[in-house]
């Protein structure tokens, strides 16, 4: 066991002892280390009595007026100016995750989340240069489970979630919408039945994907079974297959992306959409988020509607 052979000091307040020991070492001087510590030298005096016995050795000799370190004394000396260094060191590792300008930010998101989270994080380093930020990027069900680990900082999720032991927060709209091509059958169809759209072929995400478990839940509120053309593992996929023609897709609107460039990818006016939906931040109920996380969440908060695409949701 580590702490087997220090038991000895681990019983009694020696902290305090060696920083009267450390002082009377480096001065010479019981009067003058306890004047540098601010306290009467019998109290000094009783510390270095303390620390003599738990040691078991004595560590200073008086010649004269002058007082010496033994060899224990010096030996002791020695290894408390290291003991000393290693908790500097380790205030200064614990003093960076207290203040933001030098910390570390872990955010995990959902596939979706790659199309404005790392245009967020740049903004945000922008602010504060000095925090270090790691981004995952996965699918609902491997982020539940990043969660329920407690890997990383903060999640991002692209629709609800619900479990009492899990803190939520909203942070921006994220309706869906359906795509197609733009020379599809329905692109020029306004108010399109819920009917109408189920007799189309469609592209999902792969199973675990939150995005493919909200269109399935829609088909099952609308008494329908979707006709699943083609199962894909990213957006991007996605997005290339609508192009090739092989069917429509229930999306974020983020999936188009930041700026609202030319694409041949449309929103069809379907009766009910945009789904309402919304972006959250989770993490565990009892986490202790780091000062670069809670800086984050606030400047998300404040920032992130200048990053949304314009006409988020709307159809054209």
């Amino acid at each position: 066991m580590l702490q087997a052979n220090i038991h000895r000091y681990l019983r009694h307040g020696t902290l305090p002892q060696l920083r009267v020991f450390e002082a009377s070492a480096r001065l010479g001087n019981f009067s003058l280390a306890a004047l540098e510590l601010h306290m009467a030298q019998p109290t000094a005096s009783i510390q270095i009595k303390k620390l003599t016995e738990t040691v078991g050795l004595p560590l200073f000799e008086q010649v004269g007026r002058r007082v010496y370190l033994t060899d224990a004394g010096q030996r002791l000396y020695t290894g408390c100016r290291h003991v000393f260094r290693a908790l500097s060191e380790i205030e200064e590792t614990l003093n960076s995750l207290r203040t933001v300008e030098s910390g570390y930010l872990r955010l995990a998101v959902c596939s979706t989340g790659k199309y404005f989270a790392p245009r967020l994080l740049g903004a945000f380093m922008a602010h504060y240069p000095g925090v270090q930020v790691s981004l995952e990027i996965h699918n609902r069900n491997t982020l539940i489970e990043r969660l329920a680990n407690n890997q990383d900082d903060l999640y991002l999720f692209a629709s609800p979630f619900h479990r009492e032991d899990v803190v939520t927060q909203a942070l921006l709209p994220n309706p869906l919408v359906v795509f197609a091509r733009d020379d599809h059958a329905l692109a020029g169809t306004r108010r399109i039945s819920f009917e109408r759209l189920a007799a189309e072929p469609f592209l999902l995400r792969e199973q675990g994907s939150g995005t493919r478990q909200i269109a399935t839940q829609l088909f099952e509120q609308h008494g329908f079974a979707p006709k699943i053309r083609l199962e894909l593992s990213d957006d991007e996929a996605i997005k290339e297959a609508i192009l090739a023609g092989l069917g429509l897709a229930i999306m974020s609107r983020f999936t188009l992306g930041m700026e609202a460039g030319p694409s041949r990818l449309i929103c069809l006016d379907v009766l009910g959409f945009p789904l309402e939906n919304h972006w959250y931040f989770c993490y565990p109920v009892g986490k202790q988020l780091p000062a670069a996380t809670r800086a984050f969440v606030d400047f998300a908060r404040l920032e992130v509607k200048e990053l949304a695409p314009q006409g988020a949701g709307q159809n054209p």
